[in-house]
């Protein structure tokens, strides 16, 4: 390994020793503010909207935390992060969590030296081409040029499909989803490739989107998911919970239009100490008992928020597929609230 690799990850952690040493719940209660990273924009997941308030599916489990921890789903500090940046700014802790369709992966969870807390997305890498190219496959790119972001996973997946499949490709190295947008409708590459979702978000954005087809290869497994420091497990498990609680939240019925009326109490144990009419749970994560309810108040349960921001009946389009509760075929799963 070389030097720079190790003192790269070794400045990471000390970075991120040093930043969650003082104890991030304690400082966001003290700021009263929750400063979240995401995308530097991709619709549907995080981008301001016409007003400059920022909205999406990934905006929504940051402001769920920020409700959970203090009661107010606005008092978020929404800070965008490139591929390259994103690490950076969350070791350094000028971020308190990270929630930008960023990849579980093995080396980001412990040579970076961080902690993922769920996955609110399961997604792969798919590729994007425009119809008239007459591409019906991705393993007919040999010789194309590829818009890719760096510092992902979507770069290493990328040079693995190719080889793997004796075909070579030009990658045109892009920093923002938006810069990547550009230069494919510009024609400076033939092919966009990212996670699937991020690919539909894209060309939902788009003049003519059926201009533009989705290859059907899906040629990884990109778990998407918020993820935090390394050494700070209280606040580690405040946005896990966090994010349980919109999940169990669907499965157990319970949405933003009944989300009152449960609250005062039910017949089902596990949705009265969800809600805090019984045991104490909130008091376990130092957050008063009211907090998965206002976690849910902040956008609905997790089925809300994917309909809501990038559901069939969005421009985005995308079908709930292994994003579907546990019940209905799908990967969802929260452990149990007792």
């Amino acid at each position: 390994m070389k030097k720079s690799v190790i003192l790269g990850a070794m400045t990471f952690a000390g970075l991120a020793a040093g930043a969650a040493s003082a104890g991030t719940l304690d400082d966001v209660k003290a700021r009263g503010k929750l400063n979240c990273g995401v995308t530097t924009g991709l619709v549907g997941f995080a981008a301001p909207n016409a007003n400059g308030e920022w909205e999406g599916f990934d905006v929504a489990v940051c402001r769920a935390v920020a409700a959970a921890v203090l009661g107010d789903s606005t008092a978020v500090e929404f800070v965008p992060t490139t591929g390259k940046t994103r690490f950076t700014a969350l070791a350094s802790g000028e971020i308190d969590m990270l929630a930008r369709n960023t990849t579980w992966t093995f080396s980001r969870d412990v040579d970076l030296k961080f902690e993922f807390t769920g996955i609110n997305y399961y997604d792969g890498q798919g590729f994007m081409v425009p119809k008239e190219l007459g591409v019906s496959s991705a393993k007919e790119l040999d010789g194309a040029t590829v818009c890719i972001q760096t510092g992902t996973t979507t770069e290493l997946n990328l040079a693995d499909f190719f080889r793997s499949n004796n075909i070579s490709y030009e990658p045109v190295p892009i920093e923002t989803n938006a810069e990547a947008q550009q230069q494919y409708l510009a024609g400076a590459c033939d092919v966009y490739t990212t996670d699937a979702s991020g690919l539909a978000a894209t060309r939902a954005t788009f003049d003519d989107p059926s201009a533009h087809v989705l290859l059907p290869e899906i040629i990884s497994k990109e778990p998407l998911g918020p993820l935090v420091r390394h050494g700070d497990n209280e606040w580690g498990d405040v946005v896990r919970w966090s994010l349980n609680a919109l999940i169990a939240a669907e499965e157990l019925g319970i949405t933003s239009a009944n989300l009152n009326d449960m609250a005062a109490g039910t017949d089902n144990p596990e949705i009265n100490r969800l809600l805090g009419t019984e045991g104490t749970l909130g008091e376990m994560l130092g957050l008063s008992a009211d907090w998965a309810k206002n976690a849910i108040a902040a956008g609905g349960n997790y089925g809300e928020i994917f309909a809501k921001n990038i559901g069939e009946d969005t421009p985005i389009g995308l079908a709930r597929g292994l994003n579907a509760q546990w019940t209905e075929g799908g990967l969802l799963y929260a452990p149990p609230f007792r």
